[in-house]
């Protein structure tokens, strides 16, 4: 296939995404009234709850027949590198462009998770349905293609609702209390006492100390001042694992994507589900019913939650300039270079579509559930919004163009 055709083929599912985005910001909008947000908020309820799940489950147990479970290791791998890299480039971020001490979780948070959900499970079967798609037939193109995406996405959830979750908790609370420090701040009404208010908080996360400790720290043995270092990275650390929440870990995404992973992995209990001569088949009959309301519901959500980034503004220009680099610049070649080398030591198979997933992985925007995190927390809610919007609005076409160069690579 040409470049021509290979552009088009990759432009079909992003246009499908950004019209039922369309379709969700419209029923937002204040006129129309329709999706408010009590109504965002049941509806991603059942997504959270009942949908998501159910196409996690659904996706690793109708395709495990046909790839085997066990073959698909490298996809948590791969997922644990955009973790790593993202996160190590958004501590980079935050401390170029001096982002306030209570975003560095967010934007950290939105540099390493992907949206490894709702695009790539679009994407495809919008390629695989394709004639001319590079890669085979549509029907185990689909198959085989949405349990890779199955996987990705159920492990993509866990790194957002384990790691981000609690990074963005971290960073946003206050080591001696409840209230998040970005709350505490948003209560000031001078720019004195908001200064004040962060000066306070920062010390807090500092170990107390008289003026005599800090002669002894500026002006002793280089022993005391060692150990006076070590005292704050003790504390900071000590703070980190206080805040980190395990039962976020239990959550129905990650249930679920357990659930199929013992389902495909175990032949009797695969026997009795999978199949058309199994007994109880129509329990995945039903899983699967459920699991395609996971799809549309998830693009209507994303495009309803976008329209408060498209009436807002207060990111800084040269942050959202940096994110979107990260995502859509540096995270694809990181993937192009972790593809070919495993390529190379022969540890993703010969499946063309199984690498495309894979790289699809570094070329997606930030998770949408980043943004849910922030409403639990109260934690720059408004800035995740714009930071959102324009990541999204920039994927439409920057999703396009990987989505083109990793088939033409790959084919």
């Amino acid at each position: 296939m040409n470049i021509q055709e290979l552009f088009m083929l990759a432009l079909i599912p992003v246009l499908k995404t950004l019209l039922i985005a369309i379709v969700g910001l419209f029923l937002a909008l204040d006129r129309v009234s329709i999706l408010t947000a009590e109504g965002r908020h049941h509806l991603n309820n059942l997504v959270f709850y009942v949908f998501f799940p159910a196409l996690c489950a659904s996706g690793l147990i109708s395709s495990s027949a046909a790839t085997g479970i066990f073959s698909l290791w490298f996809v948590p791998v791969s997922v644990l590198i955009t973790f790593l890299v993202g996160s190590a480039l958004g501590w980079i971020l935050v401390k170029i462009t001096r982002t306030p001490q209570h975003l560095h979780g967010l934007v950290i948070g939105c540099c390493a998770g992907g949206n490894m959900g709702n695009l790539p499970v679009i994407i495809i079967p919008a390629i695989c349905a394709e004639k001319n798609n590079p890669f085979g037939d549509s029907s185990t193109c689909t198959t085989n293609g949405m349990g890779y995406v199955s996987l990705s996405m159920g492990i993509g959830a866990i790194g957002v609702w384990s790691y981000v979750y609690n990074i963005i908790c971290a960073y946003g609370k206050r080591d001696d209390g409840d209230v998040s420090a970005y709350s505490r701040l948003r209560e000031t009404k001078h720019g004195e006492t908001s200064k004040r208010a962060l000066d306070s908080t920062t010390r807090a996360l500092l170990p107390s100390s008289n003026s005599k400790d800090d002669e002894l720290v500026y002006q002793g043995p280089i022993d005391e001042a060692k150990v006076s270092v070590s005292t704050i990275i003790e504390k900071k650390v000590k703070l980190l694992v206080e805040n980190i929440d395990l039962s976020v870990l239990f959550r129905p995404p990650t249930i679920a994507t357990v659930v199929g992973i013992i389902v495909a992995s175990i032949s009797p209990i695969q026997n009795v589900m999978v199949g058309a001569g199994a007994p109880l088949r129509f329990v995945e009959s039903s899983v699967v019913l459920l699991g395609e309301a996971a799809i549309p519901s998830m693009t209507i959500i994303m495009g309803a939650n976008l329209l408060r980034g498209f009436k807002r503004s207060g990111v800084g220009i040269w942050l959202l300039f940096g994110i979107i680099v990260v995502r859509f610049v540096v995270l694809p070649v990181v993937g192009v270079a972790v593809i070919t080398v495993a390529k190379n030591l022969g540890m993703v198979g010969s499946d063309p579509l199984y690498h495309f997933v894979i790289l699809l992985q570094y070329a997606v925007p930030p998770a949408m559930a980043i943004g849910t995190i922030t409403q639990l927390f109260e934690i720059g809610e408004t800035e995740c919004s714009v930071i959102m919007f324009w990541n999204y609005a920039v994927a439409s076409v920057a999703l396009t163009l990987w989505s083109t160069y990793f088939m033409w690579i790959l084919s």
